[in-house]
């Protein structure tokens, strides 16, 4: 079977994540995954939004431990991704844990509801600094690990998206920017030997949804049920690999059909 990249192409096995901060998330098994895959991981998490949004404590720690007795190195990397000191200190704080970066995989988000009446300035320049400016950032950093023309691969970029728009304003609005960003990079960034795309999941319940909700998104989708963070985490693995190397610049609706009316 012939691949895309060539010998001298080869990533790096290390992987910066954010939004790591719950084993039940999504970014968590996507570390999984990639732990499974030989993958060495520093994990990015702000435990004070896993308190504040989900009333929850973030567990990473022990997410640390489980990939670690796998024989990965994990690196965990505490930070506000509101702050823009933070996103380049990230990159560099990993590169200097594990060595150049293979691919970036951003999972983090600022996400209270509120609508258009309702939404105050501050919570709207929150959600656009964290899930917008902090993504670019991330981006920057990550591109400039490479000089542009070299031999060096520069790397998968991946972030994950979402349609959800009403009375979930300010989320939903930067989930619109973060996708023509990332996508962007394929075209940008393609001197640096680097490859982005988008992936939206559609619903994943990750300790959010009741009854009600997990009953209306099954609805919803053909199979009659929802997906899983395991059916995030398989098409990043895939992603990340030299077999999904030649998809780029892609928007990805990995849903099970969500909301697909029949023909």
């Amino acid at each position: 079977m012939h691949s895309s990249a060539s010998p001298a192409a080869v990533l790096p096995r290390t992987a910066l994540l954010t939004g790591v901060g719950r084993r039940r998330g999504i970014a968590a098994a996507i570390a999984r995954g990639l732990a499974a895959d030989g993958v060495d991981l520093a994990l990015s998490y702000h435990a004070p939004y896993d308190r504040r949004v989900l009333g929850e404590d973030a567990d990473v720690e022990l997410l640390a431990e489980e990939l670690r007795a796998l024989g990965r190195r994990v690196e965990l990397l505490p930070g506000d991704l509101e702050d823009p000191a933070v996103p380049p200190a990230l990159v560099t704080a990993a590169r200097e844990a594990l060595g150049p970066l293979g691919a970036l995989v951003t999972c983090h988000c600022e996400s209270v509801d509120s609508s258009i009446l309702d939404t105050t300035v501050e919570s709207f320049d929150r959600h656009y600094a964290v899930n917008v400016r902090a993504t670019w950032l991330l981006m920057k950093a990550f591109a400039e690990q490479v000089e542009p023309g070299t031999d060096t691969p520069g790397g998968a970029v991946i972030s994950l998206t979402s349609d959800h728009t009403v009375h979930n304003l300010p989320y939903g609005s930067t989930k619109g920017a973060l996708d023509r960003l990332v996508l962007a990079g394929t075209h940008e960034l393609a001197d640096r030997g680097i490859r982005t795309n988008v992936i939206n999941p559609g619903p994943i319940d990750t300790g959010w949804m009741d009854d009600e909700i997990r009953a209306s998104g099954a609805a919803a989708t053909p199979a009659g049920h929802l997906g899983g963070t395991d059916t995030v985490a398989d098409l990043v693995r895939f992603l990340v690999s030299e077999r999904g190397a030649w998809i780029r610049g892609q928007l990805l609706y990995s849903n099970g059909g969500f909301a697909t009316p029949a023909l």
